[in-house]
């Protein structure tokens, strides 16, 4: 694992900072990285997640269940395009899916990486408690809320979660959430400007969810409800520097995004003029 680590932090120094520059303060808007470092390392596994934590960069993970009830971190409701094996994450046992190589795919350095446990990815996340990241769970599966949030209450991380996914345009989602405990940060959605009204005055929410640039009245009339803004999908998700810097200088909270390196580089070289 730690040689793992070391490849994918030093691979990115190509991106003219040193290391010990890369894991300096967050940055604003909090940066969150779409299933980790996927140009650098399998997605959604624990060396990809660790590499993030060390850079003081979010990222955000997906949830299923497997076919014994167990909550592992997986994008596709299948295993074949991340893992050497076949078959439904559904008819699967997590014993089945923890024989499986996750990392090959990407790269023979990554072989015998595995796909992990919801559990796994928390405890990780909490090892990293002092920095002040932002992690997006997307809820994939149907019926996970109330463990994720056990889950996360157990290892002490509910406070670095905006949950998505299924959250952002399920009521009854955010609802389960809510319920399993208050304090757990939930988002809807608003896909465009006219969509905006009712998803700053939904119940239950305490993040809008943009998947569009909006307008600083917009965003001021987020923070003026005490909520905040995060931004998502193809505006962003892309190597799209001035997409970030208009997000930016609207007062973003966060933003996911494909490259999360260019996007923390993009942001310090303003921050720095």
């Amino acid at each position: 694992m730690k040689t793992r680590i070391c490849l994918i932090l030093f691979s990115l120094c190509q991106f003219g900072e040193s290391l010990a520059s890369m894991g300096a303060e967050p940055t604003r808007p909090l940066v969150v990285a779409h299933r980790g470092l996927l140009h650098h390392a399998p997605e959604n596994t624990l060396a990809n997640f660790r590499a993030c934590l060390e850079l003081r960069s979010g990222f955000e993970f997906d949830v299923e269940r497997t076919k014994d009830g167990q909550l592992i971190c997986i994008h596709d409701s299948t295993v074949e395009r991340t893992t050497n094996g076949t078959g439904k994450v559904s008819e699967l046992t997590l014993e089945q899916v923890r024989r499986l190589d996750a990392g090959s795919w990407f790269d023979l350095s990554f072989a015998g990486e595995k796909v992990p446990t919801i559990e796994e990815v928390l405890r990780l996340v909490a090892e990293y408690r002092r920095h002040e990241v932002l992690i997006a769970v997307d809820l994939k599966a149907s019926f996970v809320e109330k463990d994720v949030v056990r889950l996360a209450e157990e290892h002490q991380v509910l406070d670095r979660l905006i949950f998505i996914g299924r959250t952002i345009s399920e009521p009854q989602v955010r609802e389960q959430i809510k319920l399993a405990a208050p304090k757990a940060q939930t988002a809807v959605v608003a896909n465009d400007e006219d969509e905006f009204p009712a998803a700053l005055a939904a119940r239950n929410a305490d993040w809008v969810y943009f998947r569009y640039l909006p307008p600083q009245a917009q965003m001021t009339a987020v923070h003026k409800a005490r909520k905040r803004a995060f931004i998502a999908g193809t505006t962003v998700s892309g190597n799209l520097p001035d997409n970030w810097q208009r997000a930016a200088d609207v007062g973003m909270d966060g933003i996911l995004t494909d490259y999360p390196l260019e996007l923390r580089a993009a942001i310090r070289r303003k921050r720095n003029q």
